[in-house]
């Protein structure tokens, strides 16, 4: 009886661990159910916000996207037939390989009276090239001189920014691509007002003016006010100060000092790079308000796309160098034509060109830049 006893308690006991064992590892088990249900909601939770941060992402970037977009579709876009650019056709090989490294660039500044009007019937008061190294970013600027004597594309010989005047830019591309061996497929343009408007909204740009400038730059704020619709104050001493609008336009119009239309051409490559300059240091809120004011006074052929592939890449060059071109000239009257600067062997002032721009020391001349520094010659006697 003791035996049966014990083991009903024993059996008893072991019952009543089994029993408390068993609501342990329930208590356990649910505990941990609930763990794993909050663990699995903070990271659907968290998912979720991902989700939606990479949403309002991809929204604010699509937002944008559109607002740079529309900001572009107000430059001007004259028609030009990429098809109708021309290249001279015999261009050597090798110099047509060295090209392909650089991006050759047509800027035109033009002395129009009507603000926004910037296709043709408006001579070019200002021609640049600006070539890009595409593996350095470095750019170098030459300024072609306006009157110099040149092949308008026609074989009629003029001023050369008569040219742009003819054809717009699709001529004036072309004139260049001519007389040069170069291959410009692109330009841009803009006016008096565009580039008045750009340098108020950077607050100005520092500008060393002499005792011969400060006088024709005061005369010329009255025609440059007159244009722009933008009003200035005269000049009252000389040396480095903050050029506003209307006065940095005036001083890049200036060509009755020592050195006339070639000094001129120096004035307007430096104004181009105080702005640049400037423009690197604006926030981009400064940046935002110049594309909104300028844009609808440039003019170019670059698309959309390829204006917004290239803005990461701008802010990356830099202007190294400039010069004027012709490098050996004189200026003489021509008959019908006017004083006009003529190249002293077009040949090698070519030469000359390439080797500047692009360190090319081995290019030969094209059959047409012969031709055409023949017929310099014969009509000119230089």
């Amino acid at each position: 009886m003791a035996k049966e006893t014990m083991k009903k308690t024993n059996s008893k006991k072991g019952s009543s661990a089994k029993s408390a064992s068993a609501k342990t590892a329930s208590a356990k088990t649910a505990s941990s159910g609930k763990k794993g249900s909050r663990k699995k909601k903070a990271n659907q939770k968290k998912k979720r916000m991902i989700i939606f941060g990479v949403e309002i992402f991809a929204l604010l970037a699509l937002l944008v996207g559109f607002y740079v977009v529309r900001q572009l579709d107000k430059i001007q876009k004259p028609q030009v037939d990429q098809k109708q650019i021309e290249v001279n056709e015999d261009i050597q090989e090798e110099t047509v390989q060295t090209m392909s490294g650089y991006t050759n660039i047509a800027l035109f500044g033009l002395d129009t009276r009507k603000a926004g009007q910037l296709g043709k019937g408006n001579r070019s008061d200002t021609m640049i090239i600006a070539s890009i190294n595409n593996d350095t970013k470095e750019v170098k600027l030459v300024s072609v001189y306006r009157d110099t004597y040149l092949d308008l594309t026609n074989g009629k010989f003029n001023k050369a920014n008569a040219a742009y005047s003819a054809g717009g830019p699709q001529q004036a591309i072309n004139m260049l691509n001519k007389n040069l061996d170069l291959d410009i497929q692109y330009y841009v343009s803009v006016d008096f007002a565009a580039l008045t408007e750009t340098v108020d909204l950077l607050g100005g740009i520092y500008i060393d003016v002499d005792e011969a400038e400060i006088t024709h730059l005061n005369n010329y704020t009255v025609e440059t006010s007159q244009v722009t619709g933008v009003n200035t104050n005269k000049l009252t001493q000389t040396g480095l100060q903050l050029l506003d609008g209307v006065q940095a336009t005036s001083y890049c119009r200036i060509r009755y000092t020592a050195g006339d239309d070639f000094k001129r051409t120096e004035r307007q490559r430096e104004v181009i790079i105080e702005i640049v300059s400037t423009a690197k240091k604006a926030d981009i809120s400064k940046i935002n308000e110049i594309v909104n004011t300028v844009f609808p006074m440039i003019a170019t052929n670059y698309s959309n796309d390829e204006l917004l592939a290239m803005a990461p890449e701008l802010m990356g060059y830099d202007i190294v160098d400039t010069v004027g071109f012709p490098f050996d000239m004189e200026t003489d009257t021509i008959s019908g034509k006017g004083s006009c600067v003529i190249p002293v062997n077009m040949e090698n002032n070519v030469r000359q060109l390439h080797e500047y721009l692009f360190n090319n020391y081995s290019y030969t001349p094209s059959s047409e830049i012969k031709a055409i520094s023949e017929k310099i010659t014969a009509d000119t006697g230089y």
